[in-house]
C-alpha cells in the first residue's frame, strides 16, 4: 500500500473510532505485530539503500503520527466514557476546603503587642542566633553560673549559641538607642529541656524594657497590673514576690491569682491559688554600664513573660505541647 494512503486511511479511521474497543483493533489493524504499517517496516531491509532511506523515514513518522493519535483518542474516549457513567453538573459549585485556624500562641502574641503599643511601647524584633556576651556576660552571669552549663544552652561554638532568653536584646537595644525608652521585643527561645506539659526546650518570651530618670517599681506594677487588666478582660489580683536574676536588682516575680480555679486552689496553682507569670526587677546598673549608660542618671525595669504561659492562662490550656501540632480539632477552638 502507498505510505500516503495508508496515512489518511489510518488516521480517518482512528478519528473515527466511537470507542475504546474499536480504537484497540485499529492500533493493532496498523501497529500490531503483523499490522500493515508493521509490515513495511520489515521489508526495509529487502530494499536497496535509497529506497530505504526514503522509505525507512516516512514509514517511521508514520508510526510516531500513529502512536500519538492514539494516545489521543484514548484520552478523549476515556473521558466521554466516564461522562456517560456519571453525570457531572458544572455548573454546581465546588466543594469548600477547610479554612485554617490561627494558633492561640498568635492570637495572643498579636494581643500582648497591641497592649504595650497602646501603652506608648515600641515593638522590636530580633536575633535567636547569639553570642556569649550578649547571652551572658553584659547581663552579668558570672563564669560559674549554671545557666551556662551545656545541659541548659545550645552552643553552636565556644562563643556562638541559641538564645536562653530574650533578656540579650535589652543591651543591644540600648547600645544603639538613647533613652528614655519603652519597648517589648518579643521572639523564640531554646534551652536543652525536656517536653512536658509545662516545659519546651523551644519557647517564646516577651521582653520589655522601660528607662527614664526616675522610674521605680511602683512604674512596673501599674504597666503591668494594666496589661493583665487588658489582656483578661477584668481586673486581676496580682503579687510581686522577692526574686533572683542577675540582671536586676531588686528582682521579683510578678503572681496573679489562678485563672484556673479563681484562686481557691487546684493542681495547676499547686493550690497556692498563684500563678507565676514572668521575671521581672529593676534594671542592674551593671547592665546599664554594659550598655554606656550612666546608672547614676537613669533608672528603668525590664520583665520577661513567658508568651506560652500566658496562652495557657488566658484560655485555660493544661498542656503546652498542644500548642505545636496544626491540628485542626483543638486551633478551631480559638
Amino acid at each position: 500500500m502507498n505510505l500516503k494512503n495508508l496515512r489518511n486511511s489510518a488516521l480517518k479511521e482512528i478519528l473515527g473510532a466511537k470507542n475504546l474497543e474499536e480504537l484497540e483493533k485499529l492500533q493493532i489493524k496498523y501497529l500490531g505485530r503483523k499490522g500493515e504499517l508493521t509490515e513495511i517496516l520489515r521489508k526495509l531491509k529487502d530494499m536497496a539503500e535509497a529506497q530505504r532511506q526514503k522509505i525507512g523515514k516516512f514509514a517511521n513518522q508514520l508510526k510516531w503520527e500513529i502512536e500519538g493519535m492514539v494516545e489521543k483518542k484514548k484520552k478523549e474516549l476515556g473521558f466521554l466514557s466516564s461522562v456517560d457513567k456519571e453525570w457531572v453538573d458544572i455548573s454546581a459549585p465546588g466543594h469548600k476546603l477547610p479554612k485554617g485556624y490561627l494558633n492561640p500562641r498568635t492570637l495572643v502574641l498579636r494581643k500582648v503587642e497591641e497592649i504595650f503599643q497602646s501603652l506608648g511601647f515600641s515593638v522590636i524584633d530580633s536575633t535567636e542566633m547569639e553570642t556569649d556576651y550578649y547571652n551572658f556576660q553584659a547581663l552579668n552571669f558570672p563564669k560559674d553560673h549554671p545557666a551556662r552549663d551545656m545541659q541548659d544552652t545550645f552552643y553552636l561554638t565556644d562563643e556562638i549559641l541559641m538564645r536562653t532568653h530574650t533578656s540579650p536584646n535589652q543591651v543591644r537595644f540600648m547600645e544603639k538607642h538613647n533613652p528614655p525608652l519603652r519597648v517589648i521585643m518579643p521572639g523564640k527561645c531554646f534551652r536543652r529541656d525536656a517536653s512536658d506539659a509545662t516545659h519546651d526546650s523551644q519557647f517564646y518570651q516577651v521582653e520589655g524594657l522601660m528607662v527614664d530618670k526616675n522610674i521605680s517599681v511602683a512604674n512596673f506594677k501599674a504597666v503591668i497590673a494594666e496589661f493583665f487588666k487588658r489582656l483578661f478582660g477584668k481586673e486581676v489580683k496580682m503579687r510581686l514576690r522577692p526574686s533572683y536574676f542577675p540582671f536586676t536588682e531588686p528582682s521579683f516575680e510578678p503572681d496573679i491569682s489562678c485563672t484556673f480555679c479563681a484562686g481557691s486552689g487546684c493542681k495547676i496553682c499547686k493550690d497556692t491559688g498563684w500563678l507565676e507569670m514572668a521575671g521581672a526587677g529593676m534594671v542592674h546598673p551593671f547592665v546599664f554600664k554594659s550598655a554606656g549608660y550612666s546608672p547614676y542618671e537613669w533608672r528603668g525595669f525590664a520583665f520577661g513573660f513567658g508568651l506560652e504561659r500566658l496562652v495557657m492562662m488566658k484560655y485555660k490550656i493544661n498542656d503546652i505541647r498542644l500548642l505545636n501540632f496544626g491540628d485542626l480539632r483543638f486551633l478551631k477552638q480559638f
